[in-house]
């Protein structure tokens, strides 16, 4: 029950930020609520802050003890929802599928799949040498299992 109406509030803050999703909602045994947040360009403080005191100020603690943590999704954090993808097009990810591991500039994102693409050197055709080549790899979401923006300094 306590669940549903933290739920309900929450829903309820979100719709007032379009900008903002979902990655992670939970609530312990002991009432612990955990909220993380992502956003079309990004989540500041005051998101954070925003979705927070909706939650909070409409719980009574009189009658529900609690404790409320709203966190943005962290830099290395695996991308969960697919409004993720479109945030990051042009960067680069790691994705693991059950084929393997492929990193690559995220070039495309629909519905059901995504496209990376990377420069490779391999041998010329003809002659001696290498040349460098394009090269693209097309992942359905579904087979997805992990995927991450790699983070180079």
């Amino acid at each position: 029950m306590f669940k549903d109406v933290v739920e309900e509030l929450l829903e309820e803050a979100l719709a007032k930020k379009p900008s903002l999703f979902l990655i992670e909602f939970y609530v312990s045994d002991s009432n612990a609520i955990r909220v993380v947040l992502d956003g079309d360009n990004g989540v500041n403080l005051k998101d954070c802050m925003d979705v927070s005191r909706a939650i909070e100020h409409n719980l009574d603690r009189e009658e529900q003890d609690f404790a409320l943590e709203v966190t943005s999704a962290g830099a290395t954090s695996p991308l969960v929802n697919p409004r993720q993808y479109v945030k990051n097009l042009g960067r680069v990810l790691e994705v693991k599928t059950a084929d393997g591991k492929f990193e690559g500039q995220l070039a495309h994102v629909d519905g059901t799949l995504i496209r990376l693409e990377w420069k490779a050197r391999e041998p010329k055709p003809v002659g001696k040498g290498k040349h460098t080549v394009l090269k693209q790899k097309e992942i359905e979401m579904a087979d997805i299992e992990e995927a991450k923006v790699v983070i180079k300094f």
